[in-house]
């Protein structure tokens, strides 16, 4: 039975997928010199879709079969493809810092898309203030760092700003339409599926250099992308948001390019200020307020 609020349980595993999330960013910038950004995110669909078949089958779970979400699933899949093609290769042009602000805009059209068309998720004013205050806190975060963009910048930056659009687009539709009720499986099945397709081939066609250097760290990249971002993250995200309000799920994700920051500090010598910890502190008072009970009267 879906339930109204997060509990520990979800909070927890929230915070595991956003620790997760945000060295994805991290592994995109390793693999890009290795292999082009299209064909890499057609290749961790299709190795993740591979898993995900075997999981299913190994647990029983029916990846066919008419139950009215076709459509609804390849408008899905449609999505969470021009997402990666966004996502990749924006990041190719834009910083990392730069690009993670414009993909965390998502919980946005998340809450208010799930406010128009998902029944029982109307936001109310204090929810809105906590959004607002949990991306003032992700602001903060990346400013100390950030520079004046040159146009290249901006080309990856509205990229990445429509990927993230793709990607809240995506989260409602699954919580709009009859994909709420299938199994997570079938539903990151769909996704994967016309990713793994419609990728490789945009790939050719863009004339990108395809693989170049399969190095000991574009591999280990490859397979973390594939085993933990695209099959068990995102199998267990589909499970929360079939389970959890979209609304107040997505505002966790403003934890993600903080964890972000610090694999990029830690991984990738990025410089670490003061201002996280103030960002941390607005971040983590912005899910208080998304996630408090309204009051019983």
């Amino acid at each position: 039975m879906p339930k109204h609020h997060l509990d520990s349980t979800a909070m927890a595993v929230l915070t595991v997928l956003c620790l997760c999330w945000g060295l994805q960013q991290v592994a995109i910038k390793i693999a890009i010199p290795g292999i082009s950004p299209t064909l890499q995110a057609g290749i961790r669909s299709i190795g993740s879709l591979i898993l995900l078949w075997g999981w299913s089958a190994w647990n029983g779970v029916r990846l066919f079969g008419r139950d009215g979400s076709l459509w609804p699933g390849l408008a899905a899949g449609l999505l969470f493809a021009v997402e990666f093609l966004l996502i990749f290769t924006g990041m190719t042009f834009t910083t990392a810092s730069r690009g993670v602000i414009f993909l965390y805009t998502s919980p946005f059209i998340v809450a208010l898309g799930a406010h128009l068309f998902v029944p029982n998720e109307r936001m109310r004013l204090i929810q809105a203030l906590g959004l607002l205050c949990a991306f003032a806190g992700v602001a903060v975060a990346f400013a100390d760092g950030l520079r004046l963009p040159t146009s290249r910048e901006l080309i990856g930056d509205a990229m990445i700003l429509l990927g993230a659009v793709a990607w809240g687009a995506t989260t409602v539709i699954i919580k709009a339409s009859r994909l709420a009720s299938i199994s997570p499986n079938k539903v990151l099945f769909y996704q994967l599926g016309v990713s793994a397709v419609t990728l490789p081939i945009l790939s050719a066609a863009l004339g990108e250099s395809g693989i170049t250097a399969l190095t000991g760290p574009v591999l280990a990249s490859m397979a973390y992308q594939i085993v933990i971002v695209a099959f068990a993250s995102y199998l267990t995200w589909f499970w929360l948001i079939s389970s959890y309000p979209a609304g107040k799920l997505t505002a966790f994700s403003f934890l993600t390019p903080l964890f972000g920051l610090i694999a990029g500090g830690v991984l990738l010598g990025e410089r670490i200020s003061g201002a996280m910890v103030a960002a941390m502190l607005l971040v983590c008072f912005g899910i208080y307020l998304v996630n408090r009970r309204p009051a019983v009267s």
